[in-house]
């Protein structure tokens, strides 16, 4: 702040400090430049600046894109201001972009993620609501003198940087006739020192518990290869008399288990063989399975052999990576290949989204998956002319689907949830509405023939170019409300008291999810973001790992995140109004 305050002193000794709340070097440029090149350059400025100041490290940390956040309280106190309008359009589309290719990116992995550590990730975030209300109506009764419990809330959502809350909020005062200053001051006061604290505070706890990140990504992708029951391969020798002449559709119904047969060798040649092949004693099997299913298939079939490997170069079968491409096969499942057709061509692996699946006959195809093949070069070429195969058709997005799913996202997020006894029903706004059917359209878009593939570049720039919009009106917004009210009203009080709101419940349940769930870090500090609501703590997550666990985490609790965070305002509010009306 005293930079802030220095750097106005120095406006003013160029002699370009105007009357007024604005400045002069401000009104220079809304004078020299037209309503819409204002907007862009104000924008473009807060932003480059935001980014480049982001880049420096202290203690070799950096708050990356957040610090967009501050390059707009520093301009919009010097007034660089612009259209309201505008700013809350580009604020909205900004947080839209960012939740809206979250959701796209973590869809395909989702569910399966959920059922691995969701109950807990959303035990720690319901924890995590009860402590800051608990702390937050502490704080009231200790400061009741000071601070009036409108404020006091407006405090608690800038200390949770929860948008829609306030709003809702906003919207219940209203309702009960309230006149006293509009919370939205404590809010702004609260909130950018929130960010930092939310960080701050998951940079804490990886010095407590010594987190090394590289021991974290790996163990990570143990995790997801026991999760995802991720499959392996392995060789059996046939020796049970019982299969003799059987064929191997047989076998995989007497068994009773998924596998396939990648190879086959017999009479010293090796083929890739197909359902209706035959196995005899002695030959050898390359099966791929998961990795559960392994001693049933060896025991039923004979022995493990050890000594053998028929994935070898002189080997006749070749093995390749085929991407699933052309648009027709978006949707499909694994038993519409109808592989029989392509003459020994076995499919054992499909990899999408950080995962590797096992091809189920049930299994869809995702525009972006590679497939994994096995068999003669020739067949297999066939194959990937019918899957496509053609990289460069992945570089063109399909903006019919992402836009139809905005369009979704927004009216979902709009619809209104009627609870008894609230003023105004609940809504999970521009923010979680997105999330949700962006999700949904990442997991079962291929269902209904809707491509929703993005490359992982092209993903990247749009979140980042959101959530650069997103801070940048944030912080044009909330500059000089805030500066005021730290110099002349309760804004340190407003800031002091957010960040006991923040810090304690994120220390606690930031410790349980270490200490007793044995929690990865980066799934930790993804349900930080998440149970503050907080894209910047995400996008300070992205910078730690090329893995999908934090933002898999935040998009896991970020949904109950956000309807506790509006439900609880109100609650505390119609609560606790009778005693202090």
């Amino acid at each position: 702040m005293r930079a802030l305050i220095t750097i106005g002193k120095a406006l003013d000794l160029l002699n370009i400090s105007s009357q007024g709340s604005n400045y002069g070097l401000a009104r220079f440029f809304v004078e020299r430049f037209k309503f819409g090149g204002h907007i862009l350059l104000v924008y473009a400025i807060v932003i480059t600046v935001g980014l480049l100041l982001g880049r420096i490290k202290i203690f070799g940390i950096s708050l990356g894109v957040t610090f967009v956040l501050f390059a707009g309280l520093a301009a919009g106190y010097f007034g660089f201001t612009v259209n309201t309008t505008v700013l809350h359009f580009l604020r909205d589309f900004g947080l839209i972009l960012f939740v809206f290719f979250i959701g796209l990116q973590v869809g395909p992995s989702f569910f399966s993620s959920f059922r691995s550590g969701g109950v807990q990730l959303n035990l720690l975030t319901l924890l995590a609501v009860f402590l800051s209300l608990a702390v937050t109506v502490g704080l009231y009764f200790a400061f009741s003198d000071t601070v009036s419990l409108p404020q006091m809330l407006g405090v608690y959502f800038g200390a949770v940087t929860n948008t829609p809350g306030l709003g809702a909020t906003q919207e219940a005062l209203n309702m009960l006739d309230y006149k006293g200053e509009d919370i939205a001051v404590a809010y702004a006061c609260a909130y950018p020192l929130a960010v930092v604290a939310i960080i701050a505070t998951s940079i804490c706890l990886r010095f407590i518990f010594r987190i090394d990140l590289k021991e974290e990504d790996r163990m990570w992708e143990e995790s997801e290869k026991e999760n995802n029951e991720a499959p392996i391969f392995f060789h059996v020798k046939v020796t049970n008399a019982a299969l003799e002449g059987k064929q191997l559709e047989q076998l995989r119904n007497f068994i009773g288990r998924p596998f396939i047969c990648s190879r086959l060798l017999h009479d010293g040649t090796i083929i890739s063989p197909h359902a209706k092949d035959t196995v005899h004693v002695g030959d050898v099997m390359r099966i791929v399975a998961s990795a559960e299913n392994k001693d049933a298939i060896t025991v039923f079939c004979g022995s493990e052999d050890k000594d053998v490997d028929l994935a070898t170069e002189s080997s006749p079968i070749t093995a390749r990576n085929i991407r699933v491409t052309r648009s027709a096969m978006n949707g499909l499942t694994v038993h519409d290949l109808h592989l029989s057709r392509y003459d020994g061509v076995n499919i054992t692996r499909i990899f999408r989204a950080g995962m590797t699946l096992f091809p189920y006959p049930h299994l869809r195809f995702q525009i972006g998956d590679v497939v994994y093949c096995v068999g003669p070069e020739r067949s297999i070429r066939r194959l990937a002319d019918k899957l496509g195969n053609q990289e460069k058709k992945l570089d063109h997005p399909n903006l019919i689907s992402i836009f139809l799913g905005i369009a979704v996202g927004i009216l979902f997020g709009s619809l209104p949830i009627a609870i008894p006894g609230m003023p105004v029903p609940l809504k999970l706004g521009l923010a979680g509405g997105p999330l949700i059917v962006a999700i949904l359209l990442g997991y079962y878009g291929p269902n209904f023939k809707l491509i929703t593939y993005t490359t992982a570049s092209a993903n990247l720039m749009l979140r980042e170019m959101g959530i650069a919009l997103f801070l940048a009106s944030v912080g044009l917004a909330a500059g000089r409300p805030f500066v005021d009210a730290i110099l002349e009203g309760n804004g340190l009080l407003y800031a002091f008291l957010g960040l006991f709101i923040t810090i304690i419940p994120l220390v606690v349940i930031g410790s349980i999810a270490r200490k007793v769930y044995k929690m990865n870090y980066h799934s930790i500090v993804g349900m930080i973001a998440g149970a503050t609501t907080d894209p910047p703590t995400l996008a300070y997550a992205s910078t730690l790992t090329e893995k999908n666990v934090s933002a898999v985490a935040y998009s896991t609790v970020y949904p109950l995140a956000m309807f506790l965070r509006i439900l609880s305002g109100q609650f505390v509010l119609l609560i606790l109004w009778q005693y202090v009306s």
